[in-house]
Formats: C-alpha cells, structure tokens, sequence
C-alpha cells in the first residue's frame, strides 16, 4: 500500500498515459481515449486518496475503504470520476504490492516489520515527490474540498479534516518533521510516529532499497 503523495503522483502518470504514449498511432490514441469514460481530474485526485480516511474515522474499518471493487483494474466504465480515483487507489495499492513482492523486498531485514514497512511508505513519499507538477493547486483544492457523498457512515467535518490534513502534508517535500506531523494526525499512528521515523532513517541507508522504491513509478501501470 502506497501513502498519499505516492498516490497523487501515480494518478497524474495516469492521465499522462491517457494524454499520449510516444510512437502510438493518432488512431491507437483516439480509441484509447474514447474507450475510457469522461473523468474530472480534481474529482479523481479527490478518490485517489479517500480510502486513507479510515485512519481519522473511528467507525471506519479498512474492509470499509479498501474492499470495494469486485476487480481492480483500470476500466473505470460506469463510475463516477471520484469513484474512479477511489478504484485507482486500490489498484495501486495492489500493484505496488506486487512489485515489491517480485523483488523480494520484504525479505529485507528493514523491512519485515510494520514500522519498516510504514516507513517505506514515506520513503516512497519523499523519493517521488519532484514527479508531480503542481502541489499548490492541489493543495488549495484540497483545502477547500466539497464533500462527496460516498455511501459510508462518514460526516462533512471528518470528510473535509481528511483534506485538510493530506493538503498540509503535500504542501512541501516531505520531511522528518512533516511526516511526523503527518502521522500523529493518524490515531492508530500516533504512538507509533517516532519509531517510524527511526526506521525510515535506516532505510534511507540502503541503496537497494531506495532504488526498489524508486522503481515502483515506472512499473506501477505497466
């Protein structure tokens, strides 16, 4: 599972995809496109990180959030683009799963535990956040986000505080402080902040585990 940035940086390389891929056909383009129902970006950013919310809403379970499509994939026919971005989480999340798995990453010593795990999450944060192309404009959206109605007992006010605290988080390039900011919003994280932050310092050590972090951009929609 990816933390937020990463997943705001992947849905742009998806739009990227959809934008063109050099040497495809203006024809191969055309279908692709028309193949894809119409989505509002901001709508989709919105999804992309929802399912998080879990981790401020104390009557929300990550079944709630995370167990929602039948199949994830990245056909989005039928659903609205909010629910679009809300699928493409969990596809990713999937995905990076995945990967990670293929190269054995958590086979590492660093990361077998929930701390090194959740400091790689961070990490990826950190290491993607330059291949986004503008943080402000999400950051104001975010900050003034119109509640969706998404068919979960979920309140305005705890809907929004979400926002709030993802637009905060991205509003910079992460750093110890910021990502510890980030997690004591997070009750189940709170207590956990500091320790978090001690592994992700020993991540940020190993060269083969940057270097499987920062490939997870290239191969996530492969």
């Amino acid at each position: 599972m990816a933390s937020q940035i990463a997943h705001i940086v992947y849905a742009e390389k998806y739009f990227e995809k959809m934008r063109t891929t050099d040497f495809e056909s203006v024809e191969k383009i055309e279908k692709k496109i028309q193949n894809q129902p119409k989505i509002e970006k901001d709508q989709f950013f919105l999804g992309c990180v929802f399912p998080d919310i879990r981790r401020i809403a104390e009557n929300l379970k990550r079944k709630d959030t995370h167990l929602c499509f039948q199949k994830l994939n990245l056909d989005f026919s039928g659903i609205g683009s909010f629910q679009a971005g809300w699928k493409f989480h969990l596809y990713c999340d999937f995905r990076r799963e995945e990967i990670l798995t293929q190269k054995n990453f958590y086979s590492l010593e660093e990361t077998k535990d929930f701390y090194g795990q959740m400091a790689a999450k961070m990490l990826e944060d950190e290491l993607i956040y330059d291949n986004f192309p503008n943080w402000e404009k999400l950051e104001n959206f975010f900050s003034r986000t119109p509640f969706v109605e998404t068919g979960l007992n979920l309140t305005s006010e705890t809907f929004r505080l979400w926002y709030a605290i993802v637009g905060k988080y991205i509003e910079k390039k992460p750093d110890g402080k910021s990502i510890g900011i980030f997690l004591s919003k997070q009750q189940n994280l709170t207590d956990r902040a500091e320790k978090i932050l001690q592994s992700l310092a020993e991540l940020k050590k190993n060269k083969k585990i940057i270097n499987m972090i920062s490939a997870i951009k290239d191969e996530i929609l492969e």
